[in-house]
């Protein structure tokens, strides 16, 4: 969960230049930790569990089912790590911190995941032309195992996901992963009663374009948050327009937008104001603003005064 604190101050380099901040700070209250803490205990026991009896059933579904639950695992480690990361105070080296951290362990997954669905997909599409024996009573019972154990853990994120993105997120990835689980089960049971061995490697592929849907956007948006690009959810336009709409701004330039972590973003501006310094009070209704508004949550505002007769060199869009 997480609580916003602003504070603004103006720094004056000169007549011209006014510069003010705001932050936020992310909380993790203990009872989520103790729910990262069970959620992922129970995930990696099954993932080991459903992996060796995969392996003895012959069942390249429940393998894939496993790797799929392993991604499960990161994603909660991802997720938790990156809440407590963004505990940690900054310091001279690290002046935001260990927050990108998590942007980074969530690139890692995304390729870990990728890598791991592509050997199983190719070793489905080879035993769809030489289907093997599948023990299909196993199929079932490790199934609806998984689907016990991720309908538990969707349950302890239930709550939080009401005010939380990063436990609704938790929440959803964990429901979705029990209606899949309930899937497999479903193929044991046509097996077992059709003897179609080769539902087996079909599930399987279906599985794996599932979890490479879901790991693409994964790997897609920890790419762009690595390189400092806008995060999906801001419409930079929007953000230009609201500033450019601020009373007495006649030029907005070197707006920067990126994410700082998985969960917190930031801004830096140059605002043109030639009718002089606006005050605190304004900055920090703008900062309220674009915090509430756009989940920006670390916003940097430099005031420009224009009375120099000399351009700011940051101002075309091409430089930076």
């Amino acid at each position: 969960m997480s609580q916003d604190h602003h504070h603004g101050h103006a720094e004056h380099s000169g007549p011209s230049h006014g510069h003010s901040h705001a932050h936020a700070h992310s909380h993790l209250p203990a009872s989520y930790g103790r729910a990262f803490a069970i959620g992922i205990t129970l995930n990696v026991i099954f993932v080991i569990t459903e992996w060796v009896f995969g392996a003895l059933s012959h069942s390249l579904a429940l393998m894939a089912d496993a790797a799929h639950n392993l991604g499960d695992v990161l994603g909660l480690l991802v997720a938790w790590g990156g809440m407590r990361l963004a505990q940690r105070l900054p310091s001279e080296r690290f002046t935001y911190g260990l927050r990108g951290s998590s942007i980074l362990a969530a690139l890692t997954n995304a390729v870990v995941l990728l890598l791991v669905t592509g050997g199983l997909a190719w070793e489905a599409i080879q035993r769809l032309t030489d289907p093997q024996p599948v023990v299909g009573g196993i199929v079932i019972a490790v199934a609806l195992v998984g689907v016990l154990i991720n309908s538990v853990t969707a349950w302890l994120f239930m709550s939080g996901s009401k005010h939380d993105l990063n436990l609704r997120g938790a929440y959803l990835h964990m429901a979705a992963d029990a209606a899949v689980s309930l899937g497999v089960a479903v193929a044991g049971i046509l097996v077992l009663f059709t003897g179609w061995l080769w539902l087996d490697p079909l599930v399987t592929l279906v599985l794996v374009a599932v979890i490479i849907a879901g790991t693409w956007g994964l790997l897609r948006d920890s790419l762009t948050l690595a390189l400092q690009g806008v995060p999906e959810s801001i419409d930079a336009a929007e953000v230009r327009a609201y500033l450019a709409g601020l009373q007495g701004v006649s030029e907005v330039h070197d707006l920067h937008i990126w994410a700082m972590s998985t969960t917190e973003n930031a801004l830096t501006v140059h605002l043109v104001m030639p009718g002089g310094h606006p005050g605190d009070a304004f900055l920090q209704h703008a900062m309220h603003d674009i915090s509430h508004r756009f989940g920006i949550h670390h916003s940097t505002l430099q005031v420009e005064l224009s009375d120099s007769g000399q351009a700011c060199g940051l101002a075309p869009d091409s430089v930076v």
